[in-house]
């Protein structure tokens, strides 16, 4: 008889701990200097090549390393 209202909780716990219980959430930060470190490197649309991302040029979604890059492009 112990032993079954044993396994019992333990089911109970189980699905409890599995199921029902909220697991922690991470945060993400919104933050828009957050979302990319100056020292991070991308690559130009034209050429190819990696600059700073401090350095490079965006136009229309895309980096681009040089004004001339960005011209080319149009």
């Amino acid at each position: 008889m112990i032993l079954k209202l044993l396994l019992f909780i333990g089911v109970i716990a189980f699905i409890y701990f599995k199921f029902i219980k909220k697991k922690p959430q991470v945060e993400k930060t919104t933050n828009k200097n957050d979302k990319q470190n100056s020292n991070d490197m991308v690559e130009c649309a034209t050429c190819k090549i990696y600059c700073a991302l401090e350095d490079s040029l965006i136009s229309g979604g895309k980096y681009y390393c040089s004004q001339e890059c960005q011209e080319s492009a149009k």
